[in-house]
């Protein structure tokens, strides 16, 4: 196994403080590329330093952002090993990099047995992947791994630039900072639900958490973070909801993204949750994000 050559140092100076995750700027709708470029132009405008992709992207579509833009990091967040082989990755990182030195940071992540139908050995697959990565010559300090628990947060360390945890809280941010040590990035997502209504905002968060609730990866951090089947129980109890999501006024949400900052993080990426349609691309939502957060 090779050490890292980690500069997370670097990898914080291309990201900043804030950025977007958002499944809608991976986009392979013909329709959407014009607003895909022009979101991502005005994401930069509005001060944010990165766009993560959801929806197991491939470094190839960070092309369109990164040729929108002059200075907006984009990175995957994450793409799973199982749907894209390394060497594909491999080749894929060396062409975006041809053309956007620099800007560009490959996430990395296990997916779940539930999603993969090779699903094996999770650690030991991603091991082999970095080592397939390191003889095709992807910089570890230029790859992130969605990493949960102690195993994977170690491998971040140790072989990558660091790390960018889903579906997480400023506890195991805080968690997360103690094992990486100082020099790494931490980049967890918090997702944000614009709403004062706590029923509302609730019903949304809920509708989102659905799906996650049937990850054992996802749970199973729930339960290492304190929480109990109750909580995750009936669509997650308020105590689960009100950690994983941030809602109410401007200033409880500002709130929420700082502890993130105070517990250790490097760098916040914000989903926003709403009523819209999983690949829409929330543009109001980030304005009023950068002006609560700027």
């Amino acid at each position: 196994m090779s050490e890292s050559t980690n500069d997370g140092n670097t990898a914080k100076e291309t990201v900043g403080r804030y950025g977007v995750w958002s499944v809608g700027l991976r986009s392979e709708e013909p329709a959407l590329r014009g607003e895909i470029a022009e979101a991502a132009a005005e994401l930069e405008q509005l001060g944010y330093g990165a766009a993560w992709l959801g929806g197991s992207s491939s470094a190839r579509h960070a092309l369109p952002l990164l040729a929108a833009t002059s200075r907006l990091a984009v990175g995957t967040s994450i793409q799973s090993i199982w749907q894209y082989d390394a060497e594909e990755s491999a080749a894929a990182f060396a062409e975006v990099e041809s053309a956007h030195p620099g800007r560009f940071l490959l996430g990395l992540g296990v997916s779940h047995a539930k999603l993969a139908e090779q699903y094996r050995r999770p650690y030991s697959a991603l091991v082999a992947y970095l080592d397939a990565l390191d003889k095709a010559g992807v910089p570890a300090g230029r790859r992130v791994l969605a990493a949960l628990g102690p195993k994977t947060l170690e491998l971040s360390r140790d072989r990558a630039a660091g790390s960018v945890p889903y579906l997480v809280t400023p506890e195991h941010t805080a968690r997360a900072r103690e094992i990486l040590g100082e020099q790494p990035l931490l980049a967890p997502e918090f997702k944000v639900v614009l709403e004062t209504d706590p029923a509302t905002a609730r019903a949304l968060a809920r509708e989102h958490l659905a799906m996650y609730l049937a990850l054992p990866n996802y749970t199973n951090n729930f339960q290492r973070l304190g929480f109990t089947e109750g909580d995750l129980s009936a669509g997650g109890s308020d105590r689960l909801i009100d950690a994983l999501y941030a809602w109410g006024p401007e200033d409880r949400i500002r709130d929420r993204v700082t502890a993130f900052h105070e517990a250790g993080a490097d760098h916040v990426a914000l989903q926003v949750i709403d009523d819209g349609d999983r690949d829409s691309l929330p543009r109001e939502s980030w304005r009023r994000l950068s002006d609560l957060l700027h």
